[in-house]
């Protein structure tokens, strides 16, 4: 930026001609307050991606769910491996098969998981045959095994549950905004499908 004095007149107010002499005052100005917006636009930045993939994994996470209320009759020792996959594949498929990492757990019993695009199963099976009363708090625990349909000590009645986990490696530039633990961001539900 080039700087040019200028003239006026003798009539001219004395704060204008101190104004029009001192044009370097805006790149002052500018260049102390450029580093605090862009400190702004970059924490800015940094939660939106934080939030996106939250939403992305809220999203995955959701539709797994759905498929497991559609096909809760799959929940079950004969079924319930070829369930737990085709949940991992939706979830998968919701945002990419190597974007994040998920866990199904079908009734205590099959399990299914997808890391780096690799699935590995494992679980009993014969555990799915049985219903509970799980824990929510402070984490999942799926208890002993119940007669369907009775009362829960905690409350809610026993029945057969999906439990469905996705995650996903995230490091923020400042701070983890409440949402990312270890560089991880998790998300976890619970599906009682009968």
């Amino acid at each position: 930026m080039i700087a040019r004095r200028i003239k006026l007149g003798k009539g001219a107010p004395r704060w204008l001609a101190a104004l029009a002499n001192d044009q370097g005052i805006a790149a002052v100005e500018f260049a102390l307050l450029m580093p605090v917006f862009g400190l702004i636009f970059a924490g800015i930045a940094d939660f939106g991606g934080v939030l996106l993939t939250r939403f992305r994994l809220d999203a995955a996470v959701s539709a797994g769910a759905n498929y497991a209320m559609v096909n809760a009759a799959s929940v079950s020792s004969a079924s319930g491996a070829t369930l737990g996959t085709s949940i991992s594949t939706v979830v998968a498929n919701n945002a990419g098969s190597t974007w994040a990492d998920d866990a199904i757990v079908v009734n205590n019993g099959p399990t299914q998981n997808m890391t780096g695009g690799t699935s590995t199963s494992g679980g009993t099976a014969s555990n799915a045959d049985s219903c509970y009363c799980p824990t929510i708090s402070p984490s999942f625990a799926w208890g002993a095994a119940v007669t369907c349909g009775s009362a829960c000590g905690g409350g809610g009645i026993a029945g057969k549950f999906v439990t469905i986990t996705a995650t996903r490696t995230y490091a923020p530039m400042f701070s983890g905004y409440g949402l990312v633990s270890n560089n991880t961001i998790s998300v976890t539900t619970a599906v009682q499908t009968q």
